[in-house]
């Protein structure tokens, strides 16, 4: 059995094991290739909670977040005859192109930060505070909402490459070596801005209890 024709094919039985990623995935990129319009449908809405949130953990801004996704989604469905399943996972090239594209969206506008008493407001772009069903946020890290925002109010004082490896290590739950793939670089690497991430986290967390208790 074979998926895809011209220049390359991308699944048969000799090649399979070799694929990565889960074969739901693998399945309905075969019929996206084909050209089924509810594949498209079904692969998106199998991706788009957590590239949504890792797009928002970056950006920290509700409207960027959205702007991105699409732009993501877009450009993956566009460009789905170049994703190579045997280099990687579906989900690691769609975090290597948000990642991408919330770099550039960070370069157009400038990204303040949050300030403690502008994380505890009732705006619509509080972080933490989307209600939005995309959205499956870890509960598991966080046991308040205002330890919550308090978080995100920290990873928002950390440098643009800190943050993007915090996120992925703290929310998304990737490996070094995962997390090298997805930036760009050596394992150790991310490892290291890891410990640094860590330390800063630490440092901030520390200094916005102090500000909230004095």
């Amino acid at each position: 059995m074979t998926f895809w024709t011209k220049e390359r094919f991308w699944l048969n039985e000799k090649t399979a094991a070799d694929l990565k990623g889960d074969p739901i995935t693998i399945a309905l990129i075969a019929r996206c290739l084909q050209g089924e319009t509810l594949a498209f449908e079904q692969l998106y809405e199998r991706h788009v909670s957590y590239i949504y949130r890792l797009a928002f953990g970056l950006l920290q801004h509700r409207e960027d977040a959205e702007e991105v996704l699409q732009d993501v989604f877009e450009y993956a469905f566009r460009s789905l005859k170049r994703y190579d399943p045997h280099k990687s996972a579906f989900k690691t090239w769609l975090y290597t192109i948000t990642v991408s594209r919330c770099r550039n969206k960070r370069r157009r506008k400038w990204l303040p930060i949050l300030s403690l008493s502008q994380g505890q407001d009732t705006n619509q772009d509080r972080p933490l505070e989307v209600v939005d069903d995309r959205v499956l946020l870890p509960e598991q890290h966080m046991t308040r909402q205002s330890d919550q925002e308090v978080v995100w109010q920290a990873l928002g004082c950390l440098s643009d490459k800190l943050r993007e490896t915090a996120i992925l290590r703290y929310y998304e739950e990737m490996t070094y070596q995962e997390i090298g793939e997805i930036l760009g670089i050596p394992a150790k690497t991310a490892e290291s801005r890891m410990r640094l991430a860590h330390k800063a986290l630490r440092a901030a967390l520390q200094e916005f209890m102090e500000d909230e208790n004095s």
